[in-house]
């Protein structure tokens, strides 16, 4: 027998009859590559003992031994926490229970039955341990979610929801960078049309409710009904999956809230965008302090009272619950629980903002206020400062905090080279919504708009590189509001009162370029109070009012800066550059703005600086970029009136002694 090698190496014969082979110097066969000559052994066989033998006797106990059980990383402190004393076996039970008592029916004595662990993986028709809910008022037939396991996957690593996702759910896909590129069906974006709050004897005085307010009522029955709904579609399911999270890194105000969705998707999601408990605190967590019942796959009923589409996004604050159904996009969840803050941390005397947040390497933290298009998210993330948060934070009497544990940034027209923070937190764990990539290579094309101009990267803040861990800083020491304004009015910076200060976050404004007939462009203003109108929950003089109190107390300053237009509105003026913006706001980090001359301008009666480091002197005065200066004052009364008509509907609100506030605020606004 021939057989031909690269080498030339003899293994002669042991003497013990076994049948070796060996490299032959010198004996050269075809091709030129020594010949290899094969001895016969004399018993036994062929066998590799190069490694020891693995101690599985079927593929089945070799997977087995593939994966090992987690353990807690931190220990278990005395008595603490409400599981701390028990077993193990113990703690599952009370874990199950606890999900069991979230997904019961309220009309049907049993149910659900529920077991920890993936249906695909189970030996057994009768799972060993399962809890069953036990429900006895009123007393109805028992249903078939009843007689079914419902199995629960909970907490979830990232790993673990990657293979759930890719598995089960189409328009699943690992990129090129390791991120989970997802779909959420129909609903690219929030349904604010069909979200919903109960409305009780207690939210009907407490809420902002009529003309500009975000929030629509609904009845506790109509809750009800589409809470029963999203229940029993969630308890048909062979599996859900169970999120338990807080939210507030505040640890004297955080909230322990429990998602419970259809969807690996969604879990990954709410993953990253909640704060993530260690082992201990899992261990700890209890009954959740709020519920989000995620059915989104499944519609609510047409016929249903308060009802105006398939979509309804439910808000019960007494029960401290909220129902998704019939839209699977997922900032529903985040943006829900927002609003619960809005509504809760009031109460307990601490602001909640709809706001960017940075600390410098002294200790002086930023408040950056803006809507979209106002560089709010450019402006915020600087790599000379730590980032707290990008979006959602809490102002109480120990400082900020960010309410969340990630990351929503926009992905439309992303680049390594315009937001590289960003771009490099898109890997393994980050989800990729409605994004379009290459069918081959995975690699995504961010400018791609076939499924929508909203693609969205959700990942934990800690991928951001200067992320501040914890995120929390101490009171601030400016506040920075942000207008796009395109008509080309606005001072680039202008520093407020207290009362300037209420009036421009109450109004919440920016201008955005809008396309008409016949190609011609022209600025559209938008207000959004508080520059978050969709999620307040309270009427916005109160958020206002709660800004301006913790401003004064701790020696907050607050600045309007304009990143729009400048020499002219939209079309006929220049965008001020971002080089200069940046300039501006670094002099309002140091202090070195506050030391500044100023003069007040006409109209709106802004205080503005005649001198700022590295920006042209030229600009800070708007009037002085125009040269048609009948058209600048044509406009600047235009806008004042635009801002006058949007706050008529706050000016009926008092607050104050003798409403004197209220007066106060309107008196702060544009006079004409």
């Amino acid at each position: 027998m021939e057989i031909y090698a690269f080498s030339s190496m003899k293994m002669a014969g042991n003497g013990n009859g076994h049948e070796e082979f060996s490299f032959t110097n010198g004996v050269v066969a075809r091709n030129g590559l020594a010949k290899v000559q094969t001895h016969k052994k004399q018993s036994e066989i062929c066998h590799d003992d190069s490694t020891t033998p693995v101690k599985a006797q079927t593929i089945d106990e070799l997977h087995s031994l593939q994966k090992k059980k987690s353990a807690p990383t931190t220990p278990i402190k005395g008595s603490e926490g409400a599981f701390a004393t028990i077993s193990d076996e113990e703690r599952q039970q009370l874990q199950l229970q606890s999900i069991s008592a979230s997904l019961a029916s309220l009309t049907r004595e049993t149910g659900p039955k529920v077991v920890k662990g993936d249906p695909a993986r189970k030996t057994d028709t009768t799972p060993k341990s399962h809890v069953t809910h036990h429900h006895f008022t009123p007393t109805l037939n028992i249903s078939d979610s009843a007689l079914k396991f419902t199995h629960i996957l909970y907490n979830l690593s990232p790993g673990e929801l990657y293979e759930q996702a890719i598995k089960c759910e189409h328009g699943s896909f690992i990129t090129s960078s390791g991120a989970l590129a997802t779909l959420s069906g129909a609903k690219t974006g929030r349904s604010p049309r069909d979200k919903r709050v109960v409305k009780d004897e207690t939210t009907e005085v407490e809420l902002w409710w009529g003309k500009g307010s975000p929030n629509i009522e609904m009845d506790e029955h109509t809750f009800m009904v589409n809470r029963e709904r999203a229940v029993d579609y969630l308890n048909s399911l062979d599996k859900v999956f169970v999120n338990d999270q807080f939210l507030n890194w505040d640890p004297e105000n955080r909230l322990k809230v429990r998602i419970v969705s259809a969807r690996a998707y969604h879990s990954l999601f709410m993953h990253n965008m909640c704060i993530r408990p260690t082992p201990e605190e899992l261990e700890n967590f209890g009954t959740p302090d709020f519920t989000i019942y995620n059915a989104g796959q499944f519609p609510c009923n047409r016929f249903t009272h308060y009802m105006t589409s398939s979509t309804s996004v439910d808000l019960n604050l007494a029960r401290r619950e909220m129902v998704i159904l019939g839209t699977q996009y997922a900032g529903e969840m985040k943006k829900g629980l927002f609003s619960v803050m809005h509504y809760l941390m009031p109460k307990r005397q601490i602001l909640s903002l709809h706001s960017g947040c940075n600390i410098g390497k002294d200790g002086d933290v930023a408040l950056f206020f803006g809507l979209s298009g106002t560089g709010k998210t450019t402006l915020s993330t600087d790599h000379n400062r730590y980032l707290i948060g990008d979006d959602e934070h809490c102002w109480g009497d120990n400082g900020v905090s960010n309410i969340e544990g990630g990351c929503y940034a926009k992905c439309i027209d992303l680049s390594r080279e315009k937001e590289p923070d960003i771009f490099n937190a898109i890997k393994f764990g980050t989800v990729l919504e409605n994004v379009v990539f290459d069918e081959h290579t995975r690699e995504v094309d961010y400018t791609d708009k076939s499924v929508t101009e909203n693609t969205r990267a959700s990942y934990p803040i800690e991928y951001i590189p200067n992320a501040m861990l914890p995120c929390v800083g101490p009171h601030p020491k400016n506040v920075i509001l942000l207008a796009c304004d395109a008509f080309g009015v606005l001072p680039p910076v202008s520093k407020l009162n207290l009362a300037q200060t209420m009036y421009h976050f109450i109004s919440g404004y920016t201008a955005l370029v809008a396309g008409t007939e016949e190609g011609v462009k022209e600025p559209q203003a938008t207000f959004s109070a508080c520059f978050g109108a969709a999620f307040i929950m309270l009427h916005p003089t109160k958020y206002a009012a709660m800004l301006a109190e913790k401003m004064q107390k701790h020696g907050a300053t607050a600045w309007l800066v304009n990143t729009g237009w400048s020499g002219g509105s939209y079309g006929s003026g220049k965008r001020i550059k971002l080089a200069h913006t940046r300039k501006i706001i670094d002099a309002i980090h140091s202090g070195s703005l506050l030391k500044a001359n100023y003069k007040k301008t006409q109209v709106f009666g802004l205080e503005i600086p005649t001198e700022v480091e590295g920006v042209p002197s030229e600009i800070l005065d708007p009037v002085n970029t125009w040269t048609d200066k009948k058209a600048y004052d044509e406009t600047l009364l235009k806008l004042a009136g635009l801002f006058k008509k949007n706050f008529e509907v706050f000016t009926s609100y008092k607050i104050g002694k003798d409403n004197k506030l209220t007066e106060e605020i309107v008196a702060a606004g544009p006079i004409f």
